[in-house]
């Protein structure tokens, strides 16, 4: 079986280390993309995989990255885009257009270039897959129900930035039926992005993940998971 090949954007820590451990236990040729060299390099040499110089909120960087990706390699199968960011703390009324656009950088623009720059090298594939890292905290249906903790979070811009990435998911997977494109909501992790307050573990965390990136070529695309099964848009 030919060894299928796999990059992960902020795969130096969290759930991306996850990831990246997860599928190099499972035969995966693993690229770690990290926007700090120091902290990529630490990651890979742990892994044993390889690693890519990638700021997704950087043109030349995703431009670079994809270029010495293509330098070694002749396709990718698969892609997380797992890089995001919280963004501020403030309070609703206290957010400004910087904030925003700080967020939405990372977590929403951040994956177009990502894809637009790796999609040519991933058409190679016999069975491309992207993954997209949400979270229920971008459902509607999860943040309106009472029982769910995601109801009580008050993260206007985070939020917002996981909506506009599960209807990524949607219209790209519409638009590159050749491909398989979902989005996985790890669920509430103990990670960076929570001070670690969360109530899974990061392996925990990564089953959905884990799950959307080994699908098989009769695989669905165009769905939101989490580890349970499909989560409400």
């Amino acid at each position: 079986m030919t060894e299928r090949i796999a990059l992960i954007t902020g795969g130096n820590k969290g759930l991306g280390f996850e990831t990246a451990r997860r599928l190099k236990s499972m035969g995966f040729r693993v690229y770690i993309g990290a926007r700090e060299s120091e902290r990529g390099i630490e990651a890979a040499s742990r892994l044993n995989a390889e690693w890519l110089q990638l700021d997704v909120t950087d043109e030349e960087s995703v431009r670079d990255a994809a270029a010495q990706l293509s330098k070694r390699e002749n396709r990718l199968d698969v892609l997380i885009n797992n890089a995001g960011i919280a963004g501020t703390r403030k309070a609703a009324a206290e957010l400004t257009g910087e904030d925003a656009e700080s967020v939405f950088a990372t977590n929403v623009v951040g994956p177009v270039r990502v894809m637009n720059a790796f999609i040519p090298l991933m058409e190679t594939s016999t069975n491309p897959v992207i993954v997209n890292v949400s979270s229920g905290l971008g459902s509607f249906a999860i943040t309106q129900d009472p029982q769910r903790f995601e109801s009580q979070v008050r993260m206007p811009l985070y939020c917002a930035s996981k909506s506009a990435l599960t209807m990524l998911t949607l219209q790209y997977a519409r638009a590159l039926p050749n491909f398989h494109i979902n989005a996985a909501d790890p669920g509430y992790t103990a990670t960076d992005l929570n001070a670690h307050r969360g109530q899974q573990t990061v392996e925990e965390g990564t089953d959905a993940i884990i799950r959307l990136a080994t699908l098989p070529p009769d695989g669905p695309t165009g769905i939101f998971v989490d580890r349970h099964g499909l989560v409400l848009w």
